[in-house]
């Protein structure tokens, strides 16, 4: 027999749930874009693919994590907390490969680069499925 009750009490959850974690996720855009030497925005509305890739793996990295917290915390409060981690270790990452291994990162994605683009992605996306199994405890 259908427990209205239990799925009120559910639906509630979920829908604070993805409340919270799409909050989240705009907030880590935002983030994201502004640590970019480039303009993400402006690049991927003139069809810069080499912008766009690295963006959406930063998106799916964060995304990653962020679902793995849903599922390991109790609270709202603990899934803040390990969201908030997940968003800066993903921006920490960028910074380290910018510094370190693709310098001209700016310029190579202005440029159209796409080669640069997947590595980032991939970067991205390889953070984000490391942070998210590490928060299983």
């Amino acid at each position: 027999m259908f427990d209205t009750q239990a799925f009120l009490d559910g639906a509630i959850h979920f829908l604070i749930a993805i409340g919270i974690a799409s909050a989240f996720l705009v907030l880590f855009q935002y983030l994201y874009q502004a640590i970019t030497p480039q303009d993400e925005r402006k690049l991927i509305r003139e069809g810069n693919v080499a912008a766009a890739l690295p963006f959406a793996g930063a998106i799916i990295g964060f995304a990653l994590p962020v679902s793995s917290a849903l599922t390991q915390t109790d609270s709202m409060v603990e899934f803040a907390a390990w969201a908030a981690l997940a968003g800066v270790i993903q921006i920490v990452a960028f910074l380290v490969v910018r510094a370190l291994v693709v310098k001209d990162v700016h310029a190579r994605i202005e440029r159209g680069e796409v080669a640069t683009g997947i590595y980032l992605a991939a970067v991205a996306v390889a953070v984000g499925l490391i942070n998210a199994a590490s928060m299983t405890y």
